[in-house]
């Protein structure tokens, strides 16, 4: 891609994030209502798309319940708001093992699912986007693995696509980049795709601008690519992005 500025852009706002980080700051917000408020607020403010994943409200935990995204969603859109709303796909994919020398069985905080039990909350809610995680990797805290074989990512891509929901093919590391093309190539998904480069996620690609310029040089030039860093490097990769 030519390094040229593109004044063409957009902003998402994700507006929890993937992880229970609710604890840790009073302005993170947990049950539907204040999840719907806060995507409101960021349309307000400019942003053309709000990125949503639920909580349970009593605990603050992730969550995958249906209801929880049917009620954030009907907020925001009774809410008459010009926003495009993204929910998550991302759960259900999550596999705990035990020690280096008694991996077996899965332990507490696995969660796997099936891809149409991965999917059922798109088909009741049909958001106009939704997340594709384009691969398998180690995810930050030791022996967890996030795992998209393939063949899921096959039947999980396919199912969207007959649904009429936009994937954002989440790319961690360059070699998700290079299957969710593949996926297009095979007719999974529908081409211009766009896809979300995740810069920093322990153990994906680190967030240095080498790396960056790697995933932004290997997106096919009708696509439309976004993307984000972690902490201190969130804001500065608005630029380069």
């Amino acid at each position: 891609m030519p390094l040229t500025m593109n004044r063409e852009v957009f902003i998402t706002c994700a507006v929890t994030g993937s992880g229970g980080t609710q604890d840790r700051s009073p302005h993170v917000p947990r049950s539907p209502a204040q999840i719907a408020e806060s995507a409101i607020a960021a349309a307000k403010a400019g942003a053309a798309i709000v990125h949503c994943h639920v909580r349970d409200p009593e605990t603050g935990a992730p969550s995958r319940d249906p209801a929880l995204y049917r009620e954030v969603t009907e907020r925001i859109r009774e809410a008459e708001i010009d926003v495009v709303l993204n929910l998550t796909a991302g759960m259900g994919d999550d596999m705990v093992f035990g020690s280096t020398e008694a991996p077996l069985p899965l332990q507490a905080g696995t969660d796997m699912l099936g891809a149409a039990a991965r999917v059922e909350h798109l088909r009741q809610c049909l958001p106009e986007i939704c997340t594709l995680d384009c691969g398998t990797m180690n995810f930050a805290e030791a022996d967890y693995v996030m795992t998209n074989t393939p063949g899921m990512l096959q039947a999980m891509g396919g199912m969207m696509t007959e649904m009429g929901v936009k994937p954002e093919i989440e790319t961690f590391d360059t070699g998700h980049l290079w299957y969710a093309k593949q996926l297009v190539r095979d007719g999974v998904l529908d081409a211009p795709a766009l896809v979300q480069l995740c810069m920093g996620v322990p153990w994906g690609a680190p967030d240095d601008l080498t790396t960056f310029m790697a995933m932004v040089n290997n997106v096919p030039e009708d696509w439309t690519f976004s993307a984000f860093a972690l902490g201190r490097n969130q804001m500065a990769y608005v630029a380069p992005a």
